[in-house]
């Protein structure tokens, strides 16, 4: 089956949505995660098609989607919006939401902010609801005020630097092929070699600067050394810009599956990801003793005061999707018939 890619006006952006073009059917809009686009869906929707109707977005600064800023003082807002807009103008009904790493935390904003237009949820290894790095303990406690540990200042610049190049070689360690093949993946996962170049091609159509992968850059004299910028993608995802701590009041509450990979490496309670993990294994010197944050455990956390979820384990890594698709699509498969 083919999949085609069209843009869609909004009230907010154009945004590029991939699809199998049917109009009928249960809506399944899928949000990427960071550093990737719709791509990472195909062979998803592709199993789903004679059931559903599946949609994948490109977020804005990913893919073909507008290249519009990132305000980051509002979290995830400006994503979380769009993808409303543009259930809006689709005129979608009733929509299951899916949403992988940082995408799962866009479409549990879409969910904090619009629940009556969310028919189900799937969380796919997303990002912990208080953001990534800079708190700790199950409730998300900052380590500091001011967010220190998290935002842009965090990024590799090396793979920064080789992303804007438009690298597709393996020959540095953090090159785009090798970051997917240790990170995004669980090391040692076999990947046909044209969809492997497949994906790398959608982490190459990341916007780079400022305003986008991976933010501003705001340094701190307090370890690890970083701060919150207010623009861009990291930034965005900072805990002191994006924070879901009241996911169990909305009415109504919608059934949330959460599916991850055991051996995530980037979202984990140890995520090679977060400073002060890096710190605790010597990998960043200096360190003052802050804690990890614990993002499976708040992720769970949330969803345990929510209620009205369930919890999917996979041997995978961050990608179950891609890693595992016949278990991740029976779980999903199984998670749509019920709701």
């Amino acid at each position: 089956m083919d999949l085609e890619n069209r843009p869609v006006p909004t009230a907010r952006i154009t945004q590029n949505v991939l699809s199998t073009g049917q109009t009928g059917g249960e809506a399944v809009l899928f949000v990427h995660g960071n550093v990737s686009s719709a791509a990472f869906w195909r062979d998803t929707m592709i199993a789903l098609a004679d059931d559903y109707r599946p949609l994948a977005v490109d977020l804005r600064g990913f893919g073909d989607t507008d290249p519009a800023p990132v305000d980051a003082t509002r979290g995830l807002r400006d994503y979380s919006d769009d993808v409303l807009a543009l259930i809006d103008a689709l005129e979608l009904d009733g929509v299951h939401l899916v949403g992988w790493s940082m995408g799962g935390g866009v479409v549990l904003q879409v969910l904090r902010d619009r629940p009556a237009v969310v028919r189900s949820v799937t969380l796919v290894n997303p990002i912990s609801p208080y953001g990534f790095g800079g708190t700790h303990g199950a409730d998300g406690a900052l380590n500091h005020p001011d967010g220190i540990g998290g935002g842009a200042g965090a990024a590799n610049l090396d793979f920064v630097k080789l992303l804007a190049a438009g690298d597709t070689s393996a020959d540095s360690p953090v090159s785009p092929r090798n970051v997917f093949r240790t990170t995004y993946v669980k090391p040692g996962t076999v990947i046909e070699d044209a969809d492997e170049d497949a994906f790398v091609a959608s982490m190459l159509s990341t916007r780079i600067g400022d305003d986008h992968y991976p933010g501003d850059a705001v340094g701190s004299d307090i370890w690890p050394g970083v701060a919150p910028g207010t623009r861009g993608v990291l930034n965005s995802i900072a805990p002191t810009h994006f924070r879901l701590d009241d996911l169990h009041t909305i009415d109504p509450k919608p059934p949330i599956l959460w599916i991850r990979g055991e051996a995530d490496v980037i979202v984990s309670d140890t995520s090679l990801f977060d400073l002060a993990h890096l710190g605790a294994l010597g990998a960043i010197p200096g360190s003052d003793g802050t804690p990890a944050q614990p993002m499976i455990s708040q992720t769970r956390a949330v969803l345990e005061r929510y209620g009205n979820h369930t919890e999917v384990v996979l041997d995978s890594g961050h990608s179950p999707h891609i890693e595992r698709p016949g278990e991740f699509r029976s779980a999903l498969s199984d998670h749509l018939k019920r709701s």
